[in-house]
């Protein structure tokens, strides 16, 4: 497999509030370059639901990109240390997330995932996209409500 070939999602979510309102995000990189992000909103969540809808969703986008050897790159160490074994789960409703992402996993020949800082660049666009998502919500209930 080449550089070229390498497919990397970096992943993040966010709540405002714990729980409150949450989103996630995806980037997804080949070759060194962009080639895929998308966001979303999914009501009110924990940060922890929302950063493994993250990783949901950019598995689900992934498969357009390679069927092989996929890094899932996320600032949440929580997700990545549960995901790894390294961490039991022990919310329920992080036990279903967490069942679909392996389900989610089948489709690729091999799956990695690893924590990384929040400073790298592909998760602070991922960071930006849930943000502008949220702001975007909050725009939505509240169109009257000017600066």
């Amino acid at each position: 497999m080449t550089a070229a070939d390498t497919v990397t999602v970096y992943t993040d979510g966010a709540s405002r509030g714990n729980p409150g309102d949450a989103a996630w995000a995806y980037v997804i990189v080949q070759g060194g370059s962009v080639a895929d992000s998308s966001s979303g909103y999914i009501g009110t969540a924990t940060n922890n639901a929302a950063e493994y809808h993250a990783v949901i969703k950019g598995l689900e986008a992934a498969r357009a990109f390679t069927r092989e050897r996929l890094e899932v790159r996320s600032d949440s160490e929580l997700v990545v240390r549960q995901l790894t074994g390294q961490y039991r789960i022990r919310e329920e409703h992080l036990a279903v997330l967490a069942a679909e992402v392996q389900r989610l996993t089948r489709n690729f020949a091999e799956v990695r995932f690893e924590s990384v800082p929040r400073e790298h660049p592909c998760i602070q666009i991922a960071d930006r996209l849930c943000n502008e998502v949220l702001d975007s919500e909050v725009r939505m209930r509240r169109p009257y409500d000017r600066d």
